[in-house]
């Protein structure tokens, strides 16, 4: 047995039995031992940022780590926007990247590159295999890493010559790690932090994480229902469940002049696997910590147990079954004429099945989307939770393979989507069924708003223009075509639900170009 087989094995005992690749020379014996090990599921992608993204939506729906397959430093940084995107969302990920045989590192090769450097950068754990025989060990200390407190990245570094060298009987030279449990908060730190609300005038409870959905975000509900406290998830949550039956949560905004309204006079705020509130960038003239003056901030729990964690506080608190605060079913009309913004939304929320799986990517585009949402049929919500854009694409292939029985329906906007459209292949290839919608506005819209808000004067039409996605117009339904995915334009509302509706009711990948007004009308 050599080296990338003996690797592949101790991945499959781990539970991690789907590799997204974009491999090279130097990952070839990784490749070739796809065909000793069945139980591991290779997944091409066209692109690095398509296979770590993959591996991120895989992760965040299923709990449990994909593994990803880069081609050394310059492929770990083709992937490396989405990686940064995984770790801000503490998604558990392995990445396995190739490097240079060891003993051709002397000659410094074209590609040489600082590898852990590089991955460092977004990683919780780094470790490279020195010997053929410690690559089983390693694998499986990477993936202990990747699912600890915190989750996140864990990089494996495979040098070549380790990976083609056959593994002796001597076996690994230590030990493997053994797994860390999760622990919820101690009954002291529960104690004070129920006082503390109880005590409060405007306590807040932000969940993000593991903690914003399931029975941790029905705890977390109860917890605020207690108290009477405002129950809130991040702006960018990973993944949360939303929709009839589930609890209903304020959103954080993404602008900062809002976020400071939605947190203004509170007096507590409790996190529960979440960062306290910061605004995504400096602006002139405003703050960049979101949080009042003199508002105590506590977490409820670093030992990664959030739901353990909740559900003392709410015994604590005395809380009650939920019977309130849950979102009622309630169906949207089917939007009729101009398609915008608004009708958008409502297209989607009067068309949505039951247990899907949404991708936001949507930006400015989806401004409505939350609302006209929050009564369909229950589902989950994955968002840009790093704000590294051309997440959308890649998440869907990630999502959609990890839950197959589900329907993932990805809102992309349309210069997000650019970053990864070589994404649509893989969902071709692998016959997934997801449902893309392109929102079309031909600009970047955000931007527009952000050079107003950053103080930028820009009155001119050469700063216009780099801003605006036209000169020639992307053709999205023909792009489409040419990556093995149906695909349709929808230019009225009606046009929309009809196509939305199609694409549920037929097996495998579609894709329908939403065509909405220009820029941010």
């Amino acid at each position: 047995m050599n080296g990338a087989r003996s690797l592949l094995t101790a991945l499959v005992n781990e539970g991690v039995d789907v590799c997204f690749s974009n491999p090279g020379t130097s990952e070839m014996h990784f490749v070739a031992a796809l065909d000793d090990v069945p139980d591991m599921r290779g997944i091409l992608a066209l692109f690095e940022g398509v296979a770590t993204g993959a591996a991120d939506g895989y992760g965040r729906v299923t709990g449990r780590p994909a593994s990803v397959l880069l081609h050394l430093g310059p492929g770990l940084g083709n992937g490396l926007a989405n990686l940064h995107n995984a770790r801000r969302a503490r998604t558990p990920l392995l990445a396995v990247v190739g490097d240079h045989a060891l003993s051709h590192g002397r000659f410094d090769a074209p590609l040489a590159s600082d590898i852990t450097s590089i991955a460092t950068t977004c990683s919780v754990a780094v470790t490279t295999s020195m010997t053929s025989n410690d690559v089983a060990a390693d694998a499986v200390d990477a993936v202990r890493a990747a699912q600890g407190t915190p989750s996140g990245v864990s990089t494996l570094i495979l040098p070549a010559d380790v990976s083609w060298g056959e593994c002796s009987e001597g076996g690994p030279s230590r030990p493997r790690t053994q797994s860390s449990a999760r622990t919820p908060a101690s009954d002291a730190t529960v104690s004070a932090i129920a006082n503390k609300m109880r005590a409060a005038a405007k306590p807040v409870v932000l969940v993000g994480g593991r903690a914003a959905q399931g029975a941790a975000l029905t705890a977390a509900a109860r917890c605020a229902e207690a108290v009477k406290a405002t129950l809130m998830v991040e702006t960018f949550p990973a993944i949360t469940d939303r929709g009839a039956g589930t609890p209903q949560v304020t959103r954080l905004s993404y602008f900062g002049e809002f976020a400071t309204a939605q947190l203004e006079g509170v007096d507590l705020l409790v996190l529960v696997d979440a960062a306290s509130p910061a605004a995504f960038f400096a602006y002139p003239g405003a703050s960049s910590d979101l949080v009042p003056p003199g508002t105590e901030v506590i977490s409820l729990t670093d030992g990664g147990d959030h739901q353990g964690s909740l559900e003392r506080l709410a015994d604590a608190l005395g809380a009650a079954p939920l019977p309130q605060a849950i979102n009622p079913l309630a169906i949207a009309e089917r939007p009729t004429g101009v398609l915008n913004a608004s009708s958008l939304a409502a297209a989607v929320a009067a068309t949505l099945p039951e247990g899907t799986i949404v991708v936001d990517e949507s930006n400015t585009g989806g401004i409505h989307l939350a609302g006209a949402t929050a009564g369909a049929p229950p589902h989950q919500w994955m968002t840009l939770t790093g704000g590294a854009i051309g997440y959308g694409l890649p998440a869907a292939v990630g999502a959609a393979v990890g839950r197959p029985e589900s329907r993932v329906l990805c809102l992309e906007s349309d210069g997000s989507a650019m970053y990864t459209f070589q994404a649509l292949w893989t969902m071709a290839r692998e016959e997934l069924d997801v449902t893309v919608v392109i929102l079309s506005n031909r600009s970047y819209a955000i931007l527009n708003l952000e050079l107003a808000r950053v103080g930028a004067v820009a009155d001119g039409s050469r700063a216009a223009a780099m801003l605006e996605l036209t000169r020639p117009e992307i053709g999205f339904v023909s792009l489409s075509h040419a990556m093995g995915v149906p695909a349709l334009r929808a230019t009225t509302a009606e046009e929309l639900t009809a196509a939305l509706e199609a694409s549920y009711a037929q097996a495998g990948p579609m894709l329908i170009e939403a065509v909405l007004p220009p820029g941010l009308g």
